[in-house]
């Protein structure tokens, strides 16, 4: 019992990175837009969060300072797709080229001068400690829901909210119709650039907010590639909620745990009998294994289970 309560609690820390990140990219995608940056904008939330936390001794001016640098680097993606109408997946493959290149340089050039300028492998002397609700912390296996960090607490508010907002409000209805058909909705009078630019944006700094949990929260400290592909799940784990922010939780506890139970059979020895390399793919497995089902599933599934119509098509007034 003990175990499984241990295992869960490293889930929900893990899944709240994820959480963050999918919400955001799910959103993105529902305006229409296809944002492959995703892990280049988690590695600089990280770097901007860390560096700014190490700096001033304040974690919440480094969530405000990775929400900025998310909110940037999904800014220049939403420019050069939506007012340059570059091809998007060109687009995100060169955000999270670039925003990993320069996390990984910026890292070893913003650090005190006694270690030459160099934040990897430097731990924060504070971070965003879980908080437990009293009583309800002790409930057996599920307690570990409500001994757990300030971020996570908030994203317990976000979800459901960001499901309402999406579905049960007209500002979701207009998010919708821009990314099912934006000539439709620019007949309504809904000014598509300027909603695609808004949730574009909105998607990258809930992704450097991802990107701090991790470096604030689940290891208050700095490496290079620290987001270890995070980036890429989060694009699969949009596919695995249908592009439904209230179902981005369950993928993220998925891959959350599986990755959480590989570390823990790792502590206990059983990679003496199982290679390590393949308990640390096996998540990544698992992942693309469920992926595809899921695909096969629901291939002629319409509506709420489908892509986006106009997902990665640029728009312009002018089209026809």
């Amino acid at each position: 019992m003990d175990f499984i309560t241990k295992l869960l609690a490293v889930t929900i820390a893990m899944g709240t990175s994820l959480t963050f990140a999918t919400i955001g990219e799910i959103y993105t995608q529902k305006s229409g837009v296809l944002n492959l940056g995703m892990e280049g904008i988690m590695l600089m939330g990280a770097l901007s969060g860390f560096a700014s936390a190490f700096a001033t001794g304040n974690l919440y001016i480094g969530i405000l300072m990775a929400v900025f640098a998310g909110g940037i680097l999904s800014l220049i993606h939403a420019f050069l797709c939506i007012t340059m109408r570059a091809n998007q997946v060109v687009s995100g493959l060169s955000i999270t080229m670039f925003g990993t290149g320069l996390a990984n340089f910026l890292g070893k050039r913003l650090g005190p001068a006694s270690n030459s300028f160099n934040l990897v492998g430097m731990n924060l002397q504070n971070k965003f400690e879980n908080i437990a609700i009293p009583g309800l912390h002790n409930i057996p296996i599920l307690g570990a829901f409500f001994d757990v960090s300030l971020l996570t607490y908030f994203l317990y508010l976000l979800i459901p909210f960001s499901w309402f907002f999406m579905y049960k409000t007209k500002h979701g209805l207009a998010i919708r119709a821009v990314g099912e058909s934006p000539r439709t909705a620019t007949a309504m009078g809904i000014n598509v650039r300027r909603l695609r630019y808004i949730y574009t944006t909105i998607g990258g700094m809930l992704a450097g907010l991802g990107g701090a949990c991790l470096s604030l929260s689940f290891t208050p400290s700095w490496n290079d590639g620290m987001t270890g592909g995070k980036g890429w799940i989060v694009i699969a784990l949009v596919i695995f909620a249908t592009w439904n922010p209230g179902k981005a939780v369950i993928g993220t506890l998925v891959f959350g745990g599986i990755t959480s139970l590989q570390f823990s059979l790792q502590a206990i020895g059983v990679k003496m009998i199982i290679p390590t390399q393949f308990l640390a793919i096996a998540p990544y497995l698992i992942t693309f294994f469920t992926l595809t089902i899921m695909t096969i599933a629901n291939q002629n599934k319409k509506g709420s289970y489908a892509a986006p119509a106009a997902l990665g098509t640029p728009f312009a007034i002018d089209d026809k």
